[in-house]
């Protein structure tokens, strides 16, 4: 007797509990003999009107449980069938719908499909209003969504999930959940190149003091791993007061002494000028999308060490020609020049000198001189160029002159102390004498 004509059978069974146990073995031998044919075909049947719907939600959420069992590629094309029947009618399988799909994502996670279980789990319907979910398995299944979509580096489609966690997780309990969402975002941040936010997020993580969040071990090799994740976004984010602060707190930590990346960023920290040989060496430990190509054609690395040695160059230099700034931003002399030109008010209208600033910045100098343009535009550098004589002039920022003044009060308070300590000692003649 074929399947169809054993469903049609049970069907017309008079005692209802009877019936829902026939059924109930028939599924069991159907998992066992694995016929994706023959499964289909017990979901059609579940889902047509021969079937009461209490039998049919209980005997589904049987299916979903057992499909666990099935071959992968029949388990993966049963699910789908189901999934695609039950959507006409959704509203009455939602617990089953969402038993099918948690499978069927374990599944895909498992051949490393991580897209595609992304999309089967984000498909789960949390805000129907026809039940109500709880607000933890929301938090957890948006944090779960983002987490696959990252593993196939779809920050995009993982942000929209993340956000959706945004919104929960500050009624959430249970640390590990946090800990995957902080952990989520940072990498988020990290792969949409906003390098600040990400490295506070991972300076965050790598702080963490604990060695169990909720059960869940959290290893030295994890901390070091976001300690040296914050240090890289740092270095790669926009020279300007944040990163600044951002490299003091890093280099200050005892703990990146011990890093490889170290001496990259105390000579980033100190202001010191960073030489081609040493970016390659760095260029070598990044991701890839961390050495993504932008529109004017350098790369995320190559524009952060071009603004690095620009601030560098600022103060070493009061001020500096076009051609020899070039040079030290690593970049051909016309580039340093078209650097300036853009974004910048108050330039002189030509472009008579920009060799020397392009041979500092080892860029052309066209580039250079943009590259300075668009930071003393933005407040990110205290100067100006003149074009006509090919030069520009470095200013001292007010937050160095406040710095300054500040050391200067202190040290003179500290000699009047010192002189009025000796004056009280009885020494106060030998120190009006001298």
């Amino acid at each position: 007797m074929g399947v169809q004509e054993q469903l049609e059978q049970i069907a017309g069974s008079a005692d209802p509990k009877q019936k829902a146990e026939l059924y109930k073995q028939l599924l069991g031998g159907l998992i066992q003999a694995a016929s994706e044919a023959d499964l289909n075909a017990f979901v059609d049947h579940m889902l047509s009107d021969e079937v009461p719907l209490v039998v049919s939600r209980q005997l589904l959420a049987s299916f979903a449980q057992e499909t666990s069992k099935l071959p992968a590629e029949v388990h993966k094309a049963v699910a789908m069938h189901a999934l695609n029947r039950i959507s006409p009618r959704g509203v009455s399988f939602l617990d089953q719908s969402t038993l099918i799909r948690e499978r069927l994502a374990e599944q895909l996670e498992r051949e490393e499909a991580w897209s595609k279980a992304a999309q089967v789990l984000g498909g789960i319907d949390l805000d129907s209003g026809v039940r109500a979910v709880e607000p933890a398995y929301k938090l957890a299944t948006h944090i779960k969504v983002a987490m696959l979509y990252l593993e196939d580096d779809d920050p995009v489609s993982a942000e929209t999930y993340i956000k959706k966690a945004s919104s929960l997780i500050a009624g959430s309990k249970d640390p590990v959940l946090e800990l995957q969402y902080k952990t989520s975002y940072a990498r988020i941040m990290d792969a949409k190149r906003r390098f600040i936010d990400a490295a506070s997020r991972y300076y965050e993580l790598s702080s963490i003091t604990t060695r169990t969040v909720g059960g869940l071990a959290v290893g030295e090799d994890d901390l070091i791993g976001a300690l040296n994740n914050a240090i890289t976004c740092t270095i790669l984010a926009a020279a300007g007061p944040q990163r600044s602060r951002m490299l003091s707190q890093l280099y200050k930590d005892e703990r990146s002494a011990s890093l490889p990346v170290f001496p990259f960023l105390e000579k980033v920290y100190l202001e010191r000028i960073l030489r081609r040989e040493e970016v390659e060496a760095f260029a070598a430990t990044l991701k890839q999308h961390q050495m993504a190509t932008l529109p004017d054609g350098s790369t995320v690395l190559s524009k952060a060490v071009m603004q690095h040695n620009l601030l560098s160059a600022s103060k070493l230099y009061n001020n500096i020609s076009v051609a020899e700034l070039g040079t030290l931003l690593d970049v051909q002399p016309t580039k340093a020049e078209e650097l300036a030109a853009d974004n910048f008010s108050g330039l002189y209208a030509t472009k008579d000198h920009p060799a020397e600033l392009g041979t500092l910045l080892d860029v052309q100098p066209a580039k250079a001189e943009e590259l300075a343009a668009d930071m003393i535009g933005e407040g990110r550098l205290q100067g100006s160029i003149d074009q006509v004589d090919g030069l520009i002039h470095f200013e001292a920022s007010l937050e160095q002159l406040v710095q300054w003044e500040r050391q200067v009060t202190a040290t003179c308070v500290k000699v009047d102390s010192i002189l009025e300590q000796l004056a009280a000692a009885g020494h106060g003649a030998a120190v009006a004498a001298q």
